[in-house]
């Protein structure tokens, strides 16, 4: 005979905890892609905005320049 204690393990519901565990492992990985792609994308416009800024700051130069150049 058993002992109370001890727990029935059927393949169902083995299967089924299989299931769920590695589903927390595909949604834990999931999880680390999305926070890489967010971190990357954060740089990509950091990037952006300092060329925005650059381009700008180039822009606004040529045009003092040409005033200086103008004025006398």
């Amino acid at each position: 005979m058993r002992p109370e204690s001890e727990a029935f393990a059927c393949a169902p519901g083995l299967r089924l905890e299989a299931h769920e565990r590695l589903s927390k492992l595909q949604f834990d990985a999931l999880d680390q892609r999305f926070r890489r792609l967010e971190m990357l994308m954060e740089r990509l416009e950091r990037r952006l905005w300092l060329t925005v800024y650059g381009v700008a700051g180039v822009i606004l130069a040529e045009a003092f320049q040409g005033f200086l150049n103008a004025a006398p």
